[in-house]
């Protein structure tokens, strides 16, 4: 019966398709499904994995509504819900393969945000003083860390729970604590 249900309000949400098709965003929102798609060992084309994501996941519509922002965007938005304690800042540049692992109250205000970031729940990415990070690509920022002020997070880095960062961050980094500090750099452990 649930299936049935969910079939019917997949009805409901084509209108989201012709966001898709004629955003500007296109290709960051390919690899936001592609990398969903990978995370969840799900199969099927685009437009149906896409209509899947938006029935089932309120965190993924807040990164559609993000990338297709606009007047359709806020009416469909009317019955399909993005998540209201996930927030993206509008002048945030957010690379593609968003993934996020339950981004209840996080917040997303940065100068950028690189592709296949991961973000989970209770984060803050904001600005101190009007300055604001930037991150690199596959980054991780896991639950409870706050990333503050006019740093830079380089590539490849994985910032651990509760860390609270202050001070740029080299590519190849994982980093814990408050405040945060390296603990593993390109692959081996650093003495503390």
């Amino acid at each position: 019966m649930r299936s049935l249900i969910l079939s019917f309000y997949k009805i409901f949400l084509i209108p989201h398709i012709l966001l898709y098709k004629y955003s500007n965003n296109k290709n960051d929102i390919h690899k936001d499904i592609d990398r969903w798609a990978f995370a969840k060992q799900k199969k099927g084309s685009r437009i149906s994995l896409l209509l899947d994501f938006l029935a089932y996941s309120p965190d993924f519509r807040t990164i559609f509504y993000f990338r297709t922002r606009g007047i359709l965007a806020h009416i469909l938005n009317f019955y399909c819900r993005k998540e209201k304690y996930f927030r993206i800042d509008i002048n945030t540049k957010l690379g593609g393969g968003v993934l996020t692992g339950h981004p209840y109250s996080t917040i997303l205000n940065a100068n950028s945000i690189g592709e296949n970031f991961y973000v989970n729940h209770l984060v803050t990415v904001g600005e101190v003083n009007g300055k604001k990070p930037t991150i690199g690509d596959n980054v991780s920022v896991n639950t409870g860390a706050i990333i503050i002020g006019d740093i830079t997070i380089g590539n490849n880095v994985v910032i651990g729970a509760g860390a609270v960062v202050v001070k740029d961050i080299p590519n190849d980094c994982v980093v814990v604590g408050n405040p945060a500090r390296i603990v593993k750099k390109d692959g081996k452990r650093v003495e503390v």
